[in-house]
């Protein structure tokens, strides 16, 4: 299964990777695989691999906070628990 070598942020608190972009692909060289430059331009299979696999993570930054999206979820649940 192919890969992305993404660059970004990791959120030390809650542990998130936050991808900023891609800068590499990795090709695992499979004819399995449809993001590989090994696999067939006319393949027909379904059974061939359509998803590229997990990232490898390229931390450029690192920051001691929750994500943003973890932020959001905490505030919502305070919110809601203030409405209670």
């Amino acid at each position: 299964m192919c890969q992305r070598k993404a660059a970004g942020t990791l959120w030390l608190t809650c542990g998130h990777f936050q991808r900023h972009m891609v800068t590499a692909v990795y090709d695992c060289m499979s004819v399995k695989c449809e993001q590989s430059y090994v696999h067939p331009k006319d393949c027909r299979s379904r059974e061939c691999i359509r998803v590229y696999g997990p990232d490898v993570q390229d931390i450029i930054d690192r920051v001691n906070d929750k994500c943003l999206q973890c932020q959001w979820q905490e505030q919502k649940a305070a919110q809601a628990q203030n409405k209670s």
